[in-house]
């Protein structure tokens, strides 16, 4: 008889552990969701050519990195620097989150020895990719802004 209450106690035990388990209230998530849709990072390339050329500059709230170099020479430079808020605002002013959804990107250049400029706009609630955007002149004013802010920024040899 001492078996039989034993395997009932092991039956009944785990099914009461789970059942506490899931009857926990989890409103508190453990990644907060912001309640604003704002740029986290931009990130623009041109990438391509004969000898596989590229510029890749990346720019968050607190930085901005640039790498370029050509595969095809193995050369390869790096520079980075830090920026404040300001900066960042004043880069990202002209940028308007709602119209990102709108932006259409065009064909690859690189099958003809082309460079293909992309951008990567990631918000706190999404990731946007384009290419070759400047073939929609009305929704690229935004992108061409933003890099000639970006320009008053990087040295010479990255623009």
């Amino acid at each position: 008889m001492p078996t039989t209450k034993n395997v009932y106690l092991k039956l009944i035990f785990p099914i009461f552990l789970l059942s506490a388990f899931f009857s926990c209230d989890s409103k508190k998530s453990k990644h907060p969701v912001a309640s604003t849709n704002e740029i986290t990072f931009i990130r623009l390339s041109h990438i391509g050519g004969t000898m596989g050329e590229y510029r890749i500059i990346k720019v968050t709230k607190d930085s901005v990195f640039a790498e370029k170099g050509a595969t095809a020479n193995k050369l390869h430079k790096e520079w980075a620097s830090p920026i404040n808020i300001d900066t960042w605002k004043q880069l990202i002013s002209s940028i308007n989150i709602k119209d990102l959804d709108k932006i259409k990107s065009s064909p690859s250049q690189q099958s003809v020895d082309g460079i293909d400029e992309t951008f990567q706009i990631r918000t706190s609630k999404k990731a946007h990719f384009y290419v070759n955007s400047f073939a929609d002149p009305e929704h690229y004013k935004q992108l061409q802004q933003f890099k000639e802010q970006l320009d008053n920024i990087l040295p010479k040899e990255y623009k």
